[in-house]
C-alpha cells in the first residue's frame, strides 16, 4: 500500500472519532524522522508492513481519545523532545512562556551570580527544570514531585538531554525544609483545576488527576507554598508559577496576604490571558 493510500484510510478513521485530520501526516511525520525519511518524499512509496503496523496502532490509540504526545511517546518543549506518558503531564505551550519569563528575569536579576539556586515543585516531566538548567547553566537545579512515577520519567528526561539535576520525593516543600535547603527561585506549575470543572476526554481519561485537580478552587497548591516562601526562598530571591487564566486576582491578594513584603506581578500568555505570577522577595 502506498503511504498516500495509508494516510487517506487514517484521516477517515479520524474524522470518524471527531478528530482533526491533520493528525495522520503529523503522526506518519514523526514516525518517518524518526527513520531519517521525509514524508513529503515518500507519498508515492510503498509503505512496508512494520511501518504499516505500527502505524495503524498509533491512529487506532489516537481515536479513543488518548493524547497525541501519550501515543506518540514524546512532547516538544521549549527547543527538546520531552519523554511523555501516562505517568506524567504532557507539557503545554503555555509552560514554554513562563520558561521565558525566568530567563528574562534570570538576565535581569543576577547578571553578577556565578551561580544560583533553583527549586521546580510539582516538576512532572522534568520539563521546566531541565529546559532552565539547559538554558541557563549557572543554576544548581533541585527538582521534586510527590508521584515515584514522574520522578522516574524526570530522571529519563534529564538523562536524556544531559542535564545535571538533584531530584526527590515527596509532598511539595517539605524534603526542602527537612534537608535546610535555600533557595534564590522557587518555580511551580502546580495542579491549578477545581476538582469540579469539566475537562476534555483526552485530559480527564488519561492524563493524571494528580497534576490536574488543586482541590475545590483550585488553589490549594498555591497556599501551602505561599505560607512556606519565607522559610524556603531567601530574600531578594523570586518565585514564578503557572496559573489559571482566571485565578490572576485571587492568586494576587493572597500572594500580598502571605508575604506583605514582597513584590507581586502577574504576567499574560502569547492570547493576553493572565498566565504567570511572579513574587519577588522582600522588593519593597
Amino acid at each position: 500500500m502506498k503511504l498516500r493510500a495509508l494516510l487517506k484510510i487514517a484521516q477517515e478513521k479520524l474524522v470518524a472519532s471527531d478528530l482533526p485530520e491533520s493528525y495522520a501526516k503529523l503522526m506518519a511525520n514523526e514516525l518517518l524522522l524518526r527513520e531519517g525519511r521525509n514524508l513529503y518524499l515518500e507519498m508515492e512509496n510503498e509503505a512496508d508492513e512494520t511501518f504499516i503496523g505500527l502505524y495503524h496502532e498509533k491512529i487506532d490509540r489516537l481515536c479513543t481519545q488518548e493524547p497525541f504526545g501519550y501515543v506518540l511517546g514524546t512532547q516538544y518543549f521549549y527547543g527538546r523532545d520531552f519523554i511523555v506518558d501516562e505517568r506524567v503531564l504532557i507539557p503545554r505551550p503555555e509552560t514554554e512562556e513562563l520558561v521565558a519569563n525566568l530567563l528574562a528575569d534570570f538576565d535581569e536579576r543576577y547578571a553578577d551570580r556565578e551561580s544560583f539556586i533553583l527549586a521546580d515543585i510539582g516538576t512532572g516531566s522534568g520539563c521546566l527544570a531541565i529546559s532552565l538548567k539547559l538554558e541557563e547553566p549557572r543554576l544548581q537545579v533541585y527538582a521534586g514531585d510527590i508521584s515515584p512515577l514522574a520522578i522516574e520519567v524526570a530522571k529519563e528526561n534529564a538523562e536524556k538531554l544531559g542535564a545535571d539535576i538533584e531530584f526527590f520525593c515527596g509532598d511539595l516543600l517539605e524534603p526542602l525544609k527537612e534537608k535546610n535547603i535555600r533557595l534564590d527561585v522557587l518555580v511551580c506549575n502546580p495542579p491549578y483545576i477545581p476538582q469540579d470543572e469539566l475537562l476534555e476526554e483526552s485530559v480527564k481519561g488519561f492524563e493524571p488527576h494528580v497534576a490536574l485537580f488543586g482541590g475545590e478552587d483550585g488553589l490549594l497548591f498555591y497556599k501551602r507554598i505561599f505560607e512556606d516562601a519565607d522559610k524556603i526562598v531567601n530574600p531578594g530571591g523570586m518565585l514564578g508559577f503557572e496559573i489559571g487564566w482566571n485565578q490572576g486576582e485571587i492568586l494576587t491578594r493572597l500572594a500580598k496576604e502571605a508575604l506583605p513584603d514582597d513584590e507581586v506581578v502577574i504576567r499574560q500568555d502569547m492570547h493576553g490571558k493572565d498566565r504567570m505570577l511572579m513574587i519577588y522577595r522582600n522588593a519593597k
